[in-house]
């Protein structure tokens, strides 16, 4: 609330310096309507019950001035606005802000103290403070005790904040409670639509504002923005944030609005100057020096006001600005340096220099993002206008190598908006940025963020624009008709000197936005690959010419696709209506004349195998609804000619292109589709033919005799059919009765060379996938599918013989089809539908399993230190990688087999067992694999776990019988067991989901170690009882029910023992125990353990009287919390231990350990539980 300074108060005698409070005085809300009204506006986060307390003076004056809004006079808008206050009025629009603040300046007019304080609580109020503001008058700015007034502080005993600051003629203070600082949701930062729907009205607010203090000339009227400049600059150095916050923005849109002034009394001042000139050239013969003397003096009161606007704004500057800008708040900076932009475009003479200059200089290297991005969006706009570029001359200089580094930026939209900067910076200025800057920014087209390389996509083609290429043109001839032949010569000499990437389709995918004219311009790309060299000069060179044709390939591609490309990132992913229709467009172009010239282009390149093999990739992208897919004749051309390649290339790239554009061709809605048909399987009955004819001559007596050409032509068939047989369904060839025969053969016996048993195992098992993805439609009748089965069983076991090859490729090959092929088979018999004939079941022979999981332990997990990380040399890293690329294949393969069923799951114990190990190189699939078999079967997947456990703890047992020596295989220290196990228990994260799992757990962990132990004098304890200490870390995934189950189980199992817990051997069992009961408190066993807690034993044990001494350890029984050792958190809770000791089992027998051994750490037990209950035992 804001009491008004009454007329009293200014007529106090002069002897009186100290400022005199007025009190604040409560109103309730009365007829006048000057006061906050809770609103119900559904865009308003909450209404503010703030009301402002004025004198019946000041209230009469508001209401015959911001309370007549609601009268009549201005139309139909003043009645839609009603008696609101200052702040009601930001929620209602820009034109009730006219309106209101209309009737405000006349309000001013007639009573300017009162009014004034309503403009104060306004800003109060923006600020989010509920509080009561007090004014007191202040008789003298040189009043000596006037800046000890100027405090913020706390009266913790009343909960409340003050804050006092000048306002001149007022020092005003404002009251609010201490709980509402904590909360950082003040208008301006409230999230959702609100937030920044406030943050827009309140800059209108702010300009219309200024806008009307013009209009109705009260803005140099000396004590109006005065009061409100100081109000604003105290309010934005408060370290309040809200305060802060708030009056520094209506601070630099006061300056923006005041700029805007300055901008229009500038303008004015030189018309009247063309005025005078114009005037005084007219009247230098006549005697009309009165209308000069008017213009001259109309022009020296604009010039007084422009140099009081600039006051204003040089006030505002030095004193919020000069301290905001480097302010802790990043929304703060942020603001200050979008302001700072926009007075240097609206008022270049006053702002657009270097003092000035340097601030946006030095926010470039702010630390966050968002500053920065302001920084550069406020330089585009000075760079964009010519007629300020001579002004940055300097700047430019000075900060050039910031601007270029900021391409690099870590947030990708500064880095954007710093190119197209820097790309803006190279259209005006031609000498600013190198030869060496400009390589460092055109690498930016093979950028993995699309924007990014966009726009240094427009960078490379304005500079091939302005290139040397333009030399040989006409002088009247324009850029924009620069031949595309001299274009794309450009493109490629580009791309052949950066010599930094070797996929084409991203500098396409860079260039399409600015460039894709010349992109799209295939009559042009095609005539120059057709051309002759002999008759157009030189030419191209062969690699210009395969460059050239990747472009050609890529651009197709993009305007058949769009802008996605593999690995790059920030492309739109959702097409418009009208962007559609252009793809159409293009397709339907493209297509109409790329399907008649394509087979000149292969007929030309035809020996070039890459050349060839990015050609017939262009078929894939024709649009099959284009008029032109009629051309029966051109259609049966470009198959003939894909024919020809055909038979003379074997190459991988041309077989894989080739088999993807018949594919793409024979599709159903293809108009060619029938043409297309016949041509591929024309070719495929050539092939099978010729592979007959060899094979029948080279397999002669169960062994394979071909020479080296009948080898070669063998092996040219084979890669043939199986690129095909990838892509196209060949079962009606019969290839399995035709390629069987070749596996049958021993390698020593004259078996088939490793490069050809690789092509028949690979079409083997394509041949195996189609038959079980086509079995709803093949299988028929039960004899079919007992065929398909025979088949399957045949394929296994030839695979399976050929797992123990020599040749590792063939090894590696063998593994993954008999892993594909049996899951897919999987997978049929789970989607297979009972009322038709389908796949029969087969299952894996245990010979067959047993080599597919040794195969993995032997090829997967090789070496003693196999981690990518430690092998990985700076020679053979290439190398390693493959290997580690192949090898994972080779893991998915398997653990495929196990999450789908083909394999039982505790065969994938051997895989569980490498987790920590290898876990940099296979522990995001072995994690996979362990998450898939629990969602299929929660009981089996935990018991392969412990199996995994405890086959890797008899291993190291085994190995520590036999005496040492060499470290066997498949042996981990005790040390990464335990490690395992700990990996093994953050696996179960739901512990109330997975509370079975975690007993099952336990209680086979138990049985391990006592369940077939018989004790002896020769052994006195379990040959497992170290397992307990593996067994300990699932503890912690108990929950308090199953601790007490576990535990009865412990106690039943070993009570038939004698169990002396003073001896070393024993070690394992009491720390398992301890972490059975140290869970129940969040502890650990180690920290149970070593804290030397003394059990409370019941009062029924017959042991309950045994004196205790304070080296003792926990016994079986629920600790009472006592004082722990040293670096280990002890609480105690008499509540808890009563409660703890009523649950003991009674059959726990507590035995004394020797006392030197494990009282280690000076640990003192409090045995009579001496402990003050409000004593706090903090942790070092």
């Amino acid at each position: 609330m804001i009491t008004e300074p009454t007329a009293t108060d200014a007529s106090r005698p002069s002897e009186q310096t100290k400022a005199k409070s007025s009190g604040a005085v409560n109103q309730s809300e009365d007829e006048s309507g000057n006061e906050n009204r809770q609103k119900n506006v559904r865009r308003r986060r909450r209404a503010h019950d703030t009301s402002e307390n004025v004198t019946r003076k000041s209230a009469r004056a508001a209401s015959s001035g911001v309370g007549r809004a609601g009268g009549g006079g201005r139309g139909n808008t003043r009645r839609h606005v009603e008696a609101v206050t200052l702040f009601e009025v930001v929620t209602m629009g820009r034109s009730a802000m006219q309106v209101v603040i209309d009737d405000w300046i006349e309000a001013y007019a007639t009573d300017r103290d009162s009014s004034l304080l309503d403009l104060i609580s306004f800003f109060i109020q923006c600020s989010g403070c509920k509080g009561v503001v007090t004014a007191e008058m202040c008789q003298s700015r040189e009043d000596g005790d006037l800046m000890s007034k100027m405090v913020e502080e706390l009266d913790e005993a009343a909960s409340l904040r003050y804050k006092k600051f000048l306002a001149f003629p007022w020092i005003l203070t404002v009251t609010w409670p201490m709980d509402t600082d904590g909360v950082v949701e003040y208008p301006l930062v409230q999230s959702g639509p609100y937030g920044r729907w406030f943050h827009s009205e309140f800059c209108d607010f702010v300009s219309v504002l200024v806008a009307q203090y013009q209009q109705h000339g009260v803005i140099l009227d000396g004590y109006l923005m005065n009061t409100l400049i100081s109000l604003l600059t105290e309010l934005s150095n408060s370290y309040i944030r809200a305060f802060r916050h708030t009056c520094t923005l209506a601070a630099v849109k006061l300056l923006s609005s005041l700029a805007a002034v300055a901008l229009s009394l500038s303008v004015g001042t030189e018309n009247s100057q063309k005025l005078y000139k114009v005037q005084k050239t007219k009247m230098t013969r006549q005697k009309g020096t009165a209308q000069l003397e008017r213009i001259q003096k109309k022009i020296t009161e604009l010039q007084e006001k422009r140099t009081e606007i600039e006051s204003m704004m040089d006030v505002i500057f030095k004193g919020v600005f000069l301290k905001r800008y480097r302010d802790a708040l990043p929304e703060i900076r942020s603001l200050c340096v979008e302001e700072l932009g926009l007075w240097m475009k609206l008022d270049s003479s006053a702002f657009l220099n270097d003092p000035y200059l340097k601030y946006m200089g030095w926010t470039m290297y702010d630390k966050i993002p968002d500053v920065r991005l302001k920084c550069v969006l406020g330089l585009q706009c000075l760079y964009g206008n010519p007629l300020l570029l001579a002004k940055l001359d300097l700047f430019t200089s000075r900060f050039k190598d910031r601007m270029i580094s900021m391409t690099l930026d870590k947030d990708n939209e500064v880095a954007v908006q710093s190119m197209k900067l820097l790309l803006l910076i190279s259209k005006t200025s031609d000498d600013v940025l190198s030869a060496d800057d400009y390589q460092q920014l055109l690498r930016f087209v093979y950028s993995s963020q699309r924007p990014l390389a966009a726009a240094a996509g427009e960078l490379l083609y304005s500079r091939l624009l302005n290139s040397d290429t333009q030399d040989d043109l006409n002088e009247e001839e324009e850029a924009h008709e620069l031949p595309t032949s001299a274009r794309l010569k450009a493109l490629l000499r580009f791309h052949q000197e950066s010599e930094l990437h070797t996929h084409v389709v991203y500098l396409v995918d860079s260039l399409w936005d600015c460039g894709g004219a010349l992109l799209k311009d295939w009559a042009t790309l095609t005539s120059i690959l057709l051309q002759d060299p002999s008759s157009h000069g030189p030419g191209l060179t062969l690699a210009e010419q395969a460059v050239l044709v990747e472009i050609l390939v890529a651009s197709v591609r993009q305007a058949s696709e769009g802008p996605v490309v593999v690995g790059r990132s920030g492309a739109k992913k959702v097409m418009s209506a009208r962007e559609k229709k252009v793809q159409i467009d293009d397709s339907t172009k493209f297509t109409q004349h790329l399907l008649p010239v394509l087979p000149k282009l292969l007929s030309k390149f035809s020996s070039y195998p890459d050349v060839v093999a990015s050609l017939m990739k262009i078929p894939q992208f024709f649009l099959p609804e284009c008029p032109e897919a009629e051309n029966t004749q051109a259609v049966s051309s470009l198959v003939a000619e894909m024919g020809n390649v055909l038979d003379v290339h074997s190459d991988p790239a041309v077989l894989e292109a080739a088999a993807r554009t018949y594919l793409s061709l024979c599709g159903d809605e293809a108009t060619w589709s029938s043409t297309a048909r016949d041509a591929r399987d024309a070719l495929v009955q050539t092939w099978v033919e010729r592979l007959t004819v060899l094979l029948g001559d080279s397999l002669k007596e169960n062994c394979f005799a071909a020479d080296g050409e009948k080898t070669r032509d063998i092996l040219a068939a084979l890669k043939k059919l199986r690129a095909f047989h990838n892509c196209h369904d060949l079962s009606g060839w019969s290839l399995f009765e035709l390629l069987s025969p070749l596996l049958s053969v021993e390698s020593s016996l004259g078996g088939a060379p490793p490069e050809v048993l690789l092509e028949v195992l690979q079409c083997l098992s394509y041949f195996m996938l189609w038959s079980l993805n086509t079995s709803g439609e093949t299988l028929t009748s039960r004899e079919k599918a007992v065929a398909q089965r025979l088949q399957l069983r045949l394929f296994c076991e030839r695979s399976h013989h050929c797992l123990s090859h020599c040749d590792h490729i063939v090894r590696h090959q063998a593994f993954l089809g008999v892993c594909d092929v049996l899951t897919a088979h999987s997978f049929q018999l789970h989607v297979w539908d009972p009322t038709s004939f389908g796949p029969l079941a087969y299952t894996p022979s245990p010979r067959l399993q047993r080599a597919l999981s040794s195969f993995v332990c032997l090829h997967v997990f090789v070496g003693p230190d196999c981690d990518s990380q430690s092998r990985v040399s700076e020679n053979s890293g290439v190398e390693k990688l493959e290997d580690l690329h192949r090898r994972r294949n080779l893991l998915a393969a398997f653990c495929k087999l196990v999450v789908h069923g083909v394999l039982e799951m505790s065969v994938a114990a051997e895989v569980f067992m490498y987790y920590v190990k290898y876990y940099n190189d296979f522990g995001d699939i072995i994690k996979e694999t362990m998450y898939r078999a629990r969602r299929t079967d929660k009981i089996e997947s935990t018991r392969t776990l412990v199996l995994c456990l405890q086959q890797l703890f008899v291993r190291l047992k085994r190995e520590q019988e036999s005496g040492g020596g060499r470290a066997q295989p498949g042996v981990q220290t005790f040390t990464s067991i335990k490690e395992l196990a700990r990996r093994f228990a953050l696996t179960f994260g739901d512990l109330v989901k997975f509370r079975e799992c975690v007993v099952v757990i336990h209680r086979s962990g138990v049985e391990f170690v006592f369940q077939e132990f018989s004790q002896t004098p020769e052994t006195p304890t379990p040959l497992y009882l170290s397992y307990l200490t593996i067994l300990s870390e699932f503890s912690s995934k108990l929950l308090k029910p199953d601790k007490k189950t576990v535990f009865c189980y412990l106690q039943k199992l070993t009570a038939e023992h004698v169990t002396d817990l003073r001896e070393e051997r024993w070690q394992p069992l009491i720390y398992y125990r301890a972490s059975l009961l140290a869970a129940a408190e969040g502890e650990d066993a180690a920290s149970f353990v070593s804290s030397g807690r003394k059990p409370q034993p019941p009062n029924r044990s017959p042991f309950s009287k045994q004196k205790l001494d304070g080296s003792k350890l926990p016994c079986p029984f629920s600790p009472a919390d006592s004082k722990g050792s040293k670096g280990h958190r002890s609480k105690f809770s008499p509540s808890r231990q009563e409660r703890t000791t009523t649950d003991v089992d009674p059959f726990s027998v507590p035995l004394d350990p020797p006392a030197g051994k494990l009282n280690t750490e000076g640990s003192v037990l409090s045995t009579n539980h001496e402990v003050d209950d409000e004593t706090v035992e903090i942790e070092l």
